[in-house]
């Protein structure tokens, strides 16, 4: 959605937009950082009906900051200070493969070393991470959502994959 000056989020149909363009992605930022899917959607809601309650005081522009912030602070509110487990849903589950048990036991212990290793990076490394991973954001996004600079960006997804690279390695 192209953010204008002009844009009034307290027209439904522009919020209507928002929220279409806005809920998966911001889903998905929440789900990185708690790894619950259900307190994912929950804090998602949340910060839709916080935006649409405070519509009026959206500074043209920096809708998407804006709504970034009640969530990540929401999410702050329900779990500060505990430790983050992150688990992965299982996609989709096939019926049938063409792979040897080997190698479908080898996919699976690293499955299970790779969600160990994501696990223990840090919430900033994790977050960036499985954005330009999962969601393909380029750093200039991440940083627009997570309000720091593009350096910033770079090095957490760096020190993430030399984090994931060491662990893995050591599994």
């Amino acid at each position: 959605m192209d953010i204008n000056k002009n844009t009034n989020y307290c027209n439904e149909k522009i919020f209507s937009d928002f929220f279409i363009n806005q809920s998966k992605l911001l889903n998905n930022y929440i789900f990185y950082k708690c790894g619950n899917s259900n307190l994912a959607s929950d804090i998602v809601q949340d910060a839709f009906l916080k935006f649409w309650s405070n519509c009026k005081k959206v500074i043209p522009g920096k809708a998407k900051s804006f709504l970034y912030t009640i969530a990540n602070n929401l999410f702050l509110n329900e779990y500060s200070k505990s430790n983050v487990v992150l688990t992965f849903k299982n996609s989709q589950t096939k019926n049938y493969t063409n792979e040897s048990p080997e190698f479908l036991l080898e996919e699976k212990e690293f499955g299970v070393k790779l969600q160990r290793a994501i696990s223990n990076l840090s919430e900033a490394q994790r977050v960036a991470f499985l954005m330009n991973r999962i969601d393909g954001k380029k750093y200039k996004e991440i940083a627009e959502i997570l309000e720091i600079s593009v350096k910033a960006v770079e090095k957490r997804i760096h020190k993430a994959l030399l984090n994931l690279r060491s662990e893995i390695e050591n599994l």
